[in-house]
């Protein structure tokens, strides 16, 4: 993820966590508790993530390996290649989560390669089917654990450039062989921490 990126998500992640200060007037307010919907704030960070992934992707990966210059690999760290396109998403929520706020985002898929971003809940295996029938909306709800609650968000994640079709249609363990563009691949679940 690009540093403007990262530094507007966690700016936006930052006033989501504050929650009841009044953005309209600039003080701390008892009476009227106001804030931005995790929603929005939801899709803020997708918007960005979106934004960020999709650079990499089409301008980075792609442009490098149609050159023969340098090609993404599952073992990127050790082969001295660059990260694939869902590596890239999962290293830099890990480093996201690292700055305190608590906002997590992962890429799964009805069709994972690696069996991590398989879906690993009943809201995760929903969301899919209905990004998958209805990729222009946001599969939204509210999960609980403990005493904590948090608002997840699920987006459609579309194949944007052949370097992805081609990675999922060739892998020995993908299930699924015939993406095409602009196909829903699987959807990227944000979850935003609301407290107890």
């Amino acid at each position: 993820m690009g540093r403007k990126g990262f530094m507007w998500g966690a700016v936006l992640v930052t006033f989501a966590m504050l929650g009841s200060w009044d953005l309209t007037r600039g003080d701390k307010s008892s009476s009227a508790q106001t804030g931005i919907p995790p929603e929005t704030v939801a899709d803020y960070v997708h918007a960005v993530i979106e934004a960020d992934r999709t650079f990499y992707t089409v301008h980075v990966v792609e442009r490098l390996q149609n050159k023969g210059i340098l090609a993404a690999t599952e073992n990127w760290r050790v082969a001295n290649t660059l990260p694939l396109p869902a590596q890239f998403l999962r290293e830099s929520s890990e480093l996201a989560e690292k700055t305190g706020t608590k906002v997590r985002y992962r890429l799964i898929s009805a069709w994972p390669i690696n069996k991590q971003n398989g879906p690993a809940t009943e809201f995760e295996r929903t969301g899919l089917e209905e990004v998958r029938k209805r990729p222009e909306r946001a599969y939204t709800g509210y999960i609980s654990s403990g005493s904590d609650r948090s608002f997840q968000a699920m987006y459609a994640d579309r194949a944007v450039s052949q370097a992805c079709i081609g990675c999922h249609n060739a892998h020995p363990s993908s299930s699924k062989r015939d993406f095409k563009l602009a196909d829903v691949m699987g959807g990227i679940v944000i979850t935003i921490p609301m407290g107890r």
